[in-house]
């Protein structure tokens, strides 16, 4: 494959970058200010509901969809010409799906069962169709290497988001169904946003290449373990707790994510710029080099990122989690780290991807799925909340950890594991001095956030240097 026309792989990615920067952080920036609001609004029991809802469509999405998003980003970057085709296939796609939700639904609804489940069937089937429209359009306008439009959709989402939760929530007082109505706006106005901005009418009077429909639903397919396992890993942990413990420990376990979800911002940008990057660069031969030194980097942000919010995490836990909510200070740790371990196994998920190698992300995340129920039963019965963090972040240490060995099939990357684990365990020690609050707690995680900047000081001043003199030549 040729490299990028008119730009250096780096600049390719540097650029993409700079344009989901902005996305991202006026996405979650303006969401994590919401987190107080929502922790003061709602209770417990009406979060740990929402966060229901929400898991549940991170499955049910790609699951029934056969992946026609990630299809729609994969081959749309490698078949320009053929876009108008893609996007057919693809919605296609989602509007079977989404008709099969809503029969479901609607036979949820005539049974003879609790008023209540028939309400929350309704609306799962609303937002399902809303989200799987808005997902697909963020994948589709990825792939088509039109990420301004993306950002306009990612942007757009979270003002509709925002001010019809002032609308909802403040104005009627609708609690749990309000929040929920809010997520469908956004989610329905940016779609559509983002169809008629890509010219999607036009887009849809192409004619659609059967052979690659074809390709396509066997490359989503063929991502089903991998999708149905990640989800595993991300999400089953709350089904557990709202079966063993109740919707109260579930909403709190769901307010503890919202902390490490500012490292995941990074890791967000970093992903979506590099899935690109990964697919026009997999087959040029310096690509060792340039994976090594990209893997290197983001190792290296995302620990370092990680040290310094649980430097700060006290101060943090407080502005974010009022009344009933406090508690989750105490989950923040574990699950903060195993967001390192799921961004790395999402660097080498990208790498496989571009290779057209989904079954070997389909092992190591089924084996971390596996882990992770078996963990999660076992350590929730004995320790609650923080046995569930703790399942989290071993399952995902594994699954990284055989995603690392499977990935050496196509590339071998160049990479210090002995000093990478050394930083792995300083971070679990500060997280462990986070959750048990020991005296003087903060002079040492000070002292080991101090640490790890310094063991990866000279290889961030090298790539950094590296990258400097490579787009001052462009």
């Amino acid at each position: 494959m040729k490299k990028t026309e008119g730009k250096s792989r780096t600049g390719y990615l540097l650029s993409n970058m700079a344009l989901f920067t902005v996305s991202n952080f006026v996405s979650k920036l303006l969401v994590f200010f919401l987190v107080p609001f929502y922790t003061d609004v709602l209770s417990t029991s009406e979060y740990g509901t929402a966060d229901v809802f929400q898991s549940a469509l991170l499955l049910a999405v790609p699951l029934l969809s056969f992946n026609a998003g990630e299809a729609a980003l994969r081959y749309g970057i490698e078949n320009p010409d053929k876009r108008g085709g893609i996007l057919r296939t693809g919605l296609r796609r989602v509007l079977f799906s989404a008709a099969a939700v809503f029969l479901v639904c609607a036979v949820v609804i005539i049974l003879p069962i609790d008023r209540n489940f028939k309400v929350y069937a309704a609306l799962f089937a609303m937002i399902y169709l809303c989200d799987a429209l808005y997902e697909f359009m963020l994948l589709f306008c990825q792939g088509s290497e039109n990420v301004k439009v993306m950002i306009t959709g990612s942007v757009s989402c979270t003002a509709v988001i925002i001010a019809s939760n002032m609308i909802f929530l403040l104005v009627f007082h609708l609690g749990l169904y309000g929040y929920l109505f809010s997520q469908m706006a956004a989610f329905f106005i940016s779609a559509v946003l983002m169809f008629f901005l890509m010219g999607g009418t036009g887009l849809l009077k192409a004619e659609e290449d059967r052979a690659l429909s074809a390709e396509m639903f066997s490359y989503g397919r063929g991502m089903l373990l991998y999708s149905t396992s990640s989800w595993i890993n991300n999400a089953l942990d709350r089904f557990y707790i709202l079966l063993m413990l109740g919707t109260s420990s579930n909403g709190i376990y769901g307010a503890a994510y919202k902390i490490p979800a500012i490292l995941m911002v990074f890791q967000r940008i970093f992903a979506q710029s590099f899935q690109m990057s990964a697919t026009k660069s997999y087959r040029e031969k310096d690509s060792v080099e340039f994976f090594s030194g990209l893997y290197t980097l983001y190792n290296t942000v995302m620990t370092f990122g990680c040290a310094v919010i649980l430097l700060f995490l006290t101060p943090l836990s407080t502005f974010m989690f009022k009344k009933g909510f406090a508690v989750a200070r105490y989950y923040v740790p574990f699950l903060l780290i195993s967001v390192i371990f799921g961004a790395l196994n999402g660097f080498l998920g990208s790498i496989c991807l571009a290779y057209k190698d989904p079954k070997s992300m389909g092992y190591a995340t089924s084996a971390g799925a596996v882990l992770n129920m078996i963990l999660n039963y076992v350590l929730i019965m004995a320790f609650g909340l923080i046995g569930a963090a703790t399942a989290t972040l071993i399952s995902y240490f594994c699954m990284f950890a055989i995603a690392f060995f499977r990935t050496r099939k196509h590339v071998r990357m160049n990479i210090s594991i002995i000093k990478d684990s050394c930083v792995y365990i300083l971070i679990l020690a500060e997280g462990i001095l986070c959750m048990r609050m020991v005296p003087y707690y903060h002079v040492y995680n000070a002292a080991i956030t101090l640490a790890v900047f310094l063991i990866y000081y000279k290889q961030i001043r090298e790539i950094a240097e590296k990258k400097v003199k490579e787009l001052w030549k462009r």
